[in-house]
């Protein structure tokens, strides 16, 4: 019974515990040392708990179930509830992470959708894949959008205009190609949808709480709130009001950024291994952030190659367009193809999902040769 409860917390947290893993094996080759603690990124830390804390508490307030619920009120066709649904994850994944963004909003798409008896479930699955890649390239916009953007923005030491400028011309391109793909969606007629549930009597004053923490995070991230402070606010803010939400923040995330900030920073302390992803990296950056989050995901990636990078720009948007590709990808991906398989066929999903995907990050790829080719002309 014990072995098969390891086996299911191993799948459950696979990225988590091959971090662990690789920051074990690196103290063979670099014995621990107070040396360790320079290797750990506070500010990242800090900003992360606090936001997925807010989010999370926001969340259990049922605020984005009502959004959508009321949004999804006035349309009328399966083209126009696709619209909505893809467009939703598109826009708040850039303030509530790519991650809560489809947990918010895929069950709510496959609950509405599982409604229409005359809309085809292949129909079903293409709304979730393109969701999926909403949330994956909205998110890219803004350094709250991802775990990846946190890290690199708190690092890069540029202003928030700057840092949004980078990927503004690929957010707005993919913006673009989703309201290209969702005329592939028939306008199949709907049925009428059930009305909103009901809200618990506490939630009126959560979501009022959660709200001004949110606006913290975003304050802090612009510069006004030191982020220690913030995460200490946070944290006594919660225990005092709302303990159940420090439940339902994902402290694996957080021991996962820990465990690879150990990890690349002892690669980094082997004169070896430097010299190598160096000549790897450096020159190099978009193709080796797009190639690495194949195959480890892009938060993984970022933190590996930063160290080594000379152009932090370039890995921001290899890292942030190799979110699209595996399934692996982008972690957030794992969540809606986890949500789907419950479902519905799992080995469909993802043979479409490959192939949008694909599609998409050839695309980009595309692109961004095209934006080198201009400026450097």
């Amino acid at each position: 019974m014990e072995s098969r409860s390891l086996i299911a917390f191993v799948k459950k947290r696979a990225v988590f515990c091959a971090a662990c893993l690789c920051a074990l094996v690196s103290c063979f080759f670099v014995p621990p040392s107070r040396a360790y603690l320079s290797y750990i990124d506070g500010n990242t830390l800090f900003m992360l708990f606090a936001l997925m804390t807010a989010v999370a508490g926001l969340e259990s307030c049922g605020l984005f179930g009502t959004l959508a619920v009321r949004l999804c009120a006035v349309v009328h066709t399966a083209r126009s509830l696709a619209f909505v649904l893809v467009f939703l994850c598109f826009f708040t994944s850039m303030l509530i992470t790519n991650d809560v963004a489809l947990l918010a909003f895929v069950p709510f798409a496959l609950l509405l959708f599982g409604m229409q008896k005359a809309v085809p479930r292949r129909v079903t699955a293409f709304v979730v894949v393109l969701q999926t890649v909403a949330a994956n390239t909205g998110s890219m916009l803004t350094p709250v959008g991802n775990p990846q953007n946190l890290f690199l923005y708190n690092n890069m030491g540029v202003p928030l205009a700057a840092f949004v400028r980078v990927l503004l011309p690929y957010t707005v391109l993919c913006g673009v190609l989703l309201a290209a793909a969702l005329l592939l969606v028939p306008k199949t007629p709907l049925a009428a949808f059930a009305p909103s549930p009901a809200r618990s009597p506490s939630a009126g004053w959560k979501k009022i709480l959660y709200a001004v923490l949110f606006g913290c995070c975003l304050l802090a991230v612009a510069g006004g709130i030191p982020k220690g402070a913030l995460a200490l606010g946070v944290l006594v803010a919660v225990l005092v009001c709302d303990r159940a939400t420090l439940l339902r923040t994902d402290v694996f995330l957080l021991a996962t950024f820990v465990a690879f900030f150990i990890f690349s920073g002892n690669l980094a302390a082997v004169p070896s291994v430097t010299a190598f992803l160096q000549s790897f990296v450096r020159g190099h950056e978009l193709g080796a952030g797009v190639a690495v989050s194949q195959v480890i995901s892009n938060v993984p990636a970022t933190l590996l190659l930063y160290p080594f990078v000379q152009d932090v720009r370039a890995l921001l948007v290899g890292v942030n367009i190799g979110g699209l590709g595996t399934l692996v990808a982008s972690l957030a991906s794992l969540i809606s193809f986890s949500l789907y398989v419950k479902s519905g066929r799992g080995g469909a999903y993802l043979a479409l999902f490959t192939v949008v995907n694909a599609v998409g990050l050839l695309t980009l790829l595309a692109f961004s040769a095209i934006l080198s080719l201009w400026f450097s002309a």
